[in-house]
């Protein structure tokens, strides 16, 4: 690449204790011009650790707990980089994901990436269940799946920050499945660049939201997909789509 724009990561953080690891993996990265924005979000444990990094990153207080959408909007509302990636306080970025996700940006000419993962689990050490890599024939494909739920993993994703500018931030009324939504919104507009590798480290755990607050994300999927099924299926049409498929909403 001949230019080397700044990359902002927000990493939401409450009362989670693999927070370092998570802003080490940053540091760690072969991509130089980063900041990282730790948006506290009112945690009440485990703000000391982040003492020995105060002079490497951003760190932002939030007063009231508002929900990672809320974090994240804070995070890219003071972010000041080209290009935004989210990394979950729990989760470890791969030393090389920023700089291959810029370098498939640069050479597709698109504006959003993301990648494969791998679960670790609270120790850091891989699961059985291995890594994730998607494989899709095509755009159609990938609408019809996205339709059905969510196969991206938000804290695999690069994107630029007009983005943001053409169709708003995260949706703060959905706290479990705020990026779900907002990759719908994003869908119709840009076509994505995926790289099938695992790149970021995807930690399962006991106090994790997916685990904790099952029931409800489960009713804002169904919300989401309700809010989107006609903007979809028109999207699907408009991309060649073939009637009589299989793939149902």
């Amino acid at each position: 690449m001949n230019e080397m724009p700044l990359v902002s990561v927000v990493i939401p953080f409450y009362n989670c204790p693999y927070a370092v690891q998570a802003v080490e993996s940053v540091l760690g990265q072969t991509y130089a011009p980063i900041e990282i924005l730790v948006v506290d979000d009112a945690s009440e444990r485990h703000t000391e650790q982040l003492a020995p990094y105060l002079d490497r990153i951003r760190y932002i207080r939030r007063s009231v707990n508002g929900g990672t959408a809320a974090a994240l909007n804070r995070g890219i509302e003071e972010a000041k980089g080209s290009y935004f990636a989210w990394l979950s306080s729990d989760d470890r970025f791969h030393p090389g994901k920023i700089a291959a996700q810029l370098d498939a940006l640069h050479r597709s000419g698109r504006r959003f990436c993301h990648t494969g993962y791998a679960y670790i689990d609270g120790n850091g050490n891989r699961l059985p269940e291995g890594e994730v890599i998607l494989s899709f024939r095509d755009r159609k494909e990938l609408i019809a799946t996205l339709m059905k739920g969510c196969p991206v993993n938000g804290s695999s994703v690069l994107m630029d920050m007009e983005l943001f500018r053409r169709v708003g931030l995260f949706d703060e009324r959905f706290r479990y499945t705020h990026d779900y939504e907002l990759w719908l919104r994003v869908l119709p507009h840009y076509e994505w660049e995926y790289i099938p590798v695992p790149l970021l480290d995807y930690r399962v755990h006991s106090e994790m939201g997916s685990k904790r607050h099952g029931s409800e994300q489960a009713a804002e999927i169904g919300m989401i997909q309700q809010k989107y099924r006609r903007a979809l299926s028109r999207l699907l049409r408009r991309e060649g789509y073939a009637c009589g498929s299989s793939f149902r909403f």
